[in-house]
């Protein structure tokens, strides 16, 4: 992966900064952010990787990264860092966005033949459901409720699309809003049909890393009509921490064509109707 402002560096300076060739300093903070988006990009690296690219110490690199860790954007493991999940970790919502973008367009574009004009939606702050977005103008009228705030802004936009915002705890980590006034929020409405994904699909439950996200999403599914669990095929066959509903609480699972035939049964074996994005 390029990252032509990282190889720019000289040395480490006094006080944790760094000097670039350019002559300009870099505090601390700057070289973490820069060191986020190199990791988020990457997906993992280690530190004995990290640390001459970017100029520093092994020591330094190492305090960058814990306070990285300490804000939830990577994970430190022994011998390396990584942006990508774990069964107690969810990724970064700017490593997800990138994650798996193809199949998640995939999954969007078969979505959106399950939306009609008038219908009033939910979408949660997955980045799975947040790439039927596009794909909603055509159906207008619509209106569409949602706690993810990159969905909030592109909903904003288009017209003919009525908006509901559940509010509540913002969190940077997801770029959504949690917490009990967002699930009170939610339970306000009544909607046609709800599109959402989560983290991992196995032996007949859904799970997901973080109990705040697990109580938004069950909200999300108890108030609508029509629910749609949307995952690409990397969430099958996995488990995380907290359990989040059983299959057969989704009327239709769309998965992309990377699921293999034996997990689509599994699927289907649970009493639940599944959908293969291109098929």
């Amino acid at each position: 992966m390029a990252l032509p402002a990282v190889n720019s560096y000289a040395g480490p300076e006094g006080g944790g900064r760094t000097m670039t060739v350019d002559g300009r300093h870099e505090s601390p903070e700057e070289r973490q952010e820069r060191l986020a988006e190199f990791v988020l990009g990457r997906g993992k690296s280690t530190a004995q990787e990290l640390a001459p690219m970017f100029g520093v110490s092994l020591m330094t690199i190492h305090r960058d990264l814990d306070e990285l860790a300490e804000r939830g954007v990577v994970r430190k493991f022994r011998g390396g860092v990584t942006a990508q999940p774990s069964g107690v970790f969810e990724s970064n919502v700017a490593y997800r966005r990138k994650s798996m973008l193809t199949q998640k367009q995939a999954i969007a574009r078969h979505a959106a033949r399950h939306v009609e004009s008038g219908m009033s939606l939910i979408l949660d702050d997955s980045t799975t459901a947040f790439a039927l977005v596009p794909h909603l103008a055509p159906a207008r009228p619509l209106h569409v409720g949602t706690n993810f705030l990159p969905a909030m802004r592109e909903l904003s936009r288009v017209r003919g699309v009525g908006l509901t915002g559940f509010g509540g705890d913002y969190d940077h980590l997801h770029d959504s809003f949690l917490g009990v006034t967002c699930v009170e929020a939610v339970q306000s409405l009544r909607v046609d049909a709800v599109f959402v994904s989560t983290s991992a699909l196995s032996g007949g439950f859904a799970y997901h890393q973080e109990e705040r996200i697990v109580a938004v999403k069950r909200a999300m599914l108890e108030v609508a009509a029509v629910r749609y669990l949307l995952l690409d095929h990397t969430k099958l066959g996995r488990t995380a921490l907290h359990r989040l509903v059983p299959l057969d609480a989704f009327d239709v699972v769309i998965v992309d064509a990377g699921a293999d035939r034996n997990a689509v049964a599994e699927l289907e074996s649970h009493d639940v109707r599944v959908e293969v994005a291109g098929e």
